[in-house]
């Protein structure tokens, strides 16, 4: 399914993070601690959402805002960004990643229910590989899996310029930037307009490049270098076919960082795939650029899966 015109309505409150009514701190594997908020009505169905790698829940807050009204909705900062722990050295895996969902569902889902995982990029990978471990996939109603990929994402990316005509010298070079610990300093128009290129749309407005930067630049280097290690490597088929619940998948069609090919073979590998969603014009922060369109997915999902108000 292809949607045109799916663009945020910007206003000035967009990107506000709303304030969740429960703040918790639940220890997870290693001693990290992590921040999650909660959203939304106790008695309501609950929605998990998972940002991806140099992001945090204010990453989220288009799609907090238009979810809380009839959604119970989980946000937290994966270990090493936002307000989470920053680890140690030997802390950061694709195990840990599922350890700390693990940790977060623990400390927020009511015991006997269950919920509906949102995963953008880095947190797709978590859903995804979180299908091997059944403590989370028998708590877990229905998923989406936005703007992710699932193996060899160095080779699939396409930031650089010359990745289409090299494509190994781009995997290369895509590999040891994403490892790198260089710091980012401050937001400056160079650097906003770098951003933009590689993870949002071409129409994306200056005001919405602002608060991606200003998110990405956030993360600490040595997280996310630790983390851009971790992705380097990461391979997910035999969990991607593991993931038997009903699950959507979201793509912009402009995504440079996991492109629309990455989807498409998703969607094709998932035991139950309730559809293929690719946005014209729209980059790899889909929360961000078409956060009605994320949060209709996730409220279908909550509806047709786990008794939601439409």
């Amino acid at each position: 399914m292809s949607i045109t015109g799916a663009r945020p309505r910007l206003r000035s409150d967009l990107f506000s993070p709303p304030e969740p009514h429960t703040r918790l701190r639940p220890r997870s594997v290693g001693g990290v601690h992590i921040n999650v908020e909660v959203h939304g009505p106790d008695d309501a169905p609950t929605v998990v959402l998972i940002h991806g790698w140099t992001c945090s829940v204010p990453f989220w807050a288009p799609v907090i805002s238009a979810l809380r009204d009839d959604l119970r909705v989980v946000a937290y900062d994966l270990r090493g960004h936002g307000v989470s722990d920053v680890p140690g050295r030997e802390q950061y895996s694709v195990q840990a990643l599922v350890d700390d969902l693990v940790t977060v569902l623990d400390a927020s889902l009511p015991a006997g229910q269950k919920a509906v995982l949102a995963g953008h990029s880095m947190g797709g990978m978590t859903v995804m590989a979180a299908a091997l471990c059944p403590p989370v996939l028998e708590r877990t109603r229905a998923a989406l899996l936005a703007s992710t990929g699932f193996t060899g994402l160095a080779a699939a990316a396409r930031i650089l310029p010359f990745a289409a005509r090299s494509p190994k010298w781009g995997a290369r070079v895509t590999r040891t930037l994403m490892s790198s610990r260089l710091p980012l300093g401050p937001v400056t128009a160079l650097g906003r307009g770098m951003l933009k290129y590689g993870t949002l749309g071409p129409n994306a407005s200056r005001e919405l490049a602002g608060y991606n930067a200003s998110i990405i630049h956030a993360c600490a280097a040595r997280p996310r270098a630790a983390w851009g290690r971790v992705l380097n490597g990461i391979e997910l088929a035999d969990a991607l076919g593991a993931l038997d619940v009903p699950t959507a998948v979201l793509a912009g069609a402009a995504d440079r960082l996991t492109p629309p090919q990455q989807a498409r073979r998703i969607a094709e590998l998932l035991p139950r795939c309730e559809g293929l969603t690719q946005l014209p014009g729209i980059g790899h922060m889909t929360p961000l650029e078409a956060p009605d369109v994320v949060a209709g997915l996730i409220r279908g999902l909550a509806r047709d899966h786990a008794g939601a108000a439409s």
